[in-house]
């Protein structure tokens, strides 16, 4: 399945275990597919002025957060375009998936504050560190 057809599968569900895994899969899909990886990102986020916003979550300090439009800014609209209708969700819901999950990714990818050198995040690794996935999502259903 594509990072598309995934993120189609979860809107409208609840983020809860398996569900909450899959969104994480999807954005490590995501940045694995930028041109050089994480690095490829990263300097899109850069040439948008959000360069200290993604070094914030590369580094060990608090993550800073990113708005869908800032998000939206970054991967530009024929992107998100195109992520929505393949996705069959509105353009917001493709960045707002996308601005809550890729901070805590990134983070998680790089523990030591490191990129990987081929820029490519290790989905088992990432998902290791991110241990109690119910925590990137705040308060769990009861």
């Amino acid at each position: 399945m594509s990072l598309l057809d995934t993120i189609g599968s979860l809107v409208g569900k609840s983020p809860e275990g398996g569900g909450q895994q899959a969104l994480v899969s999807a954005a490590l899909e995501f940045v694995n597919n930028q041109p050089g990886g994480l690095n490829g990102l990263i300097s899109s986020f850069k040439e948008k002025g959000l360069g200290d916003v993604v070094s914030s979550w590369v580094g060990n300090g608090e993550n800073q957060a990113i708005s869908p439009d800032a998000l939206h800014s970054v991967l530009g609209s024929d992107v998100v375009t195109n992520l929505a209708a393949k996705a069959g969700v509105q353009p917001d819901q493709v960045t707002g998936l996308l601005s809550q999950i890729l901070p805590h990714v990134v983070n998680a990818a790089t523990p030591d504050g490191e990129v990987p050198a081929e820029g490519k995040l290790n989905s088992t690794t990432v998902l290791g560190a991110l241990g109690g996935l119910s925590a990137l999502f705040g308060k769990g259903n009861a």
